[in-house]
């Protein structure tokens, strides 16, 4: 059983010295002078205008909030499409289900308006 784990083992504490190895490394090595130039904002070589924050409409949010939702429901399918014949049509009947509350979910959202971009 331990065989079995000891590379996801190797792997996680891998990832966590490399987390923390790596700022570590940022910080002990990198510039520490503070120059103003570089902490003007730049953009396409014009001076800016007006504020440097701007608000954001809570739809763009909403928006993103969506597509990700969405974006991993639909990534559902692709474990099912591999190993379709092998489950059979009780599988099928479940990823319909699936499919309809996922229809039924985007339905909704575009009919509050969640979708349109202003």
């Amino acid at each position: 059983m331990v065989n079995e784990f000891l590379p996801i083992g190797v792997l996680i504490i891998l990832a966590v010295a490399l987390a923390i190895v790596v700022p570590t490394l940022g910080y002990l090595f990198g510039p520490r002078r503070y120059v103003p130039a570089k902490s003007r904002p730049y953009e396409s070589g014009m001076t800016p205008f007006g504020p440097g924050t701007r608000r954001v409409s809570v739809r763009y949010y909403m928006i993103a909030v969506l597509f990700i939702l969405f974006d991993v429901e639909v990534v559902f399918f692709l474990p099912w499409a591999v190993v379709f014949k092998e489950l059979g049509v009780p599988a099928l009947i479940e990823m319909g289900l699936f499919a309809l509350v996922v229809v039924v979910g985007l339905v909704y959202a575009w009919k509050k308006g969640a979708l349109e971009w202003e």
